[in-house]
């Protein structure tokens, strides 16, 4: 039934969480896993740190990479290659989880919006399911910083599985 999963990825906790979800998909019907990762180009802060109060600080940029300074500082041109390069860290790191269990992957770091990106990645490679964390936002919340997830989800070809933070099967035992 599954042949070719998608799983993008972003390291956060939300992709940790569906990682046992693709696994377990990828090994019951033998299918090769996709992991896609997008740095987002079109947001201008894409690759400042984040907060996240739960885990820290999300996604690719973690503190150390990061000179503090004060006042004003000129645009971080490198921005974007940093982000490349922790991209293609974070896709490998991925595809050595995923080896761990038998299953077979293809990895891809791409630049771009990335609901976008993913889409067009799921045509390419001609995927059978894509696998996305969503974090359950509501209100102004999901007004404001939107859901790469719910655009994905009303414009893939694919079905999209997706998997809210908590749903994992260590955290369900």
């Amino acid at each position: 039934m599954y042949q070719r999963i998608l799983f993008p990825t972003d390291g956060s906790a939300g992709s940790e969480a569906a990682m046992g979800h693709v696994v377990d998909l990828a090994s019951t019907y033998g299918a090769t896993v996709h992991v896609l990762y997008v740095a987002d180009s079109e947001n201008e802060l894409s690759h400042m740190v984040m907060r996240d109060d739960d885990t820290g600080f999300s996604g690719m940029v973690k503190p150390d990479d990061v000179e503090m300074g004060s006042g004003m500082t000129a645009p971080d041109t490198g921005g974007m290659q940093r982000l490349e390069t922790a991209g293609q860290e974070l896709v490998a790191a991925v595809a050595d989880e995923f080896a761990a269990h038998d299953v077979e992957t293809v990895t891809e770091v791409r630049e771009g919006n990335p609901y976008r990106a993913i889409v067009n990645y799921a045509d390419e490679a001609d995927v059978d399911l894509v696998v996305m964390p969503t974090h359950g936002r509501r209100g102004i919340d999901r007004y404001l910083l939107g859901s790469v997830t719910e655009k994905v989800v009303r414009t893939a070809r694919p079905p999209v599985l997706t998997v809210r933070l908590g749903d994992s099967e260590d955290e369900a035992e």
